[in-house]
């Protein structure tokens, strides 16, 4: 009999899609509610734009952005350091057999949208898309 192997070519399965979607709102609602000592986190609204979780379910990494800018390297690390008290609470949240251990990291995928917008906005750029319409 064949072991069934997580393939990165395929991508995630589906049930990595919905235990990831779950935990992403759990932590939203649970990061929303919570007061947290660290100065780092008091006054930043943090957005929570993916989860995505291992393929046993156990670990997952989430991305997570300052709202309205700010350093999301420093937010990650700090996130990171509550990271066993989130999980904690994200079990009492979720219905899962296993509460994954969470893994934050900075997204930067606003940075490079914000910058390929800037890119596009530039007169050269500007002049050769609207040559293409011709």
């Amino acid at each position: 009999m064949g072991s069934k192997r997580f393939n990165e070519s395929k991508g995630p399965s589906q049930r990595q899609l919905r235990a990831g979607e779950l935990v992403r709102h759990a932590l939203v609602d649970i990061l929303a509610r919570e007061g947290f000592r660290d100065p780092a986190l008091e006054s930043v609204m943090i957005s929570v734009t993916e989860v995505r979780p291992s393929p046993d379910l156990r670990s997952a990494k989430v991305y997570v952005a300052p709202l309205g800018g700010g350093d999301a390297k420093a937010l990650a690390a700090a996130l990171n350091k509550t990271a066993g008290f989130l999980r904690g609470r994200l079990g009492r949240e979720i219905d899962m057999k296993f509460t994954p251990e969470l893994h934050f990291h900075a997204d930067n995928s606003f940075d490079t949208a914000s910058q390929v917008d800037q890119l596009l906005a530039r007169p050269e750029v500007k002049q050769d898309l609207d040559g293409e319409d011709d």
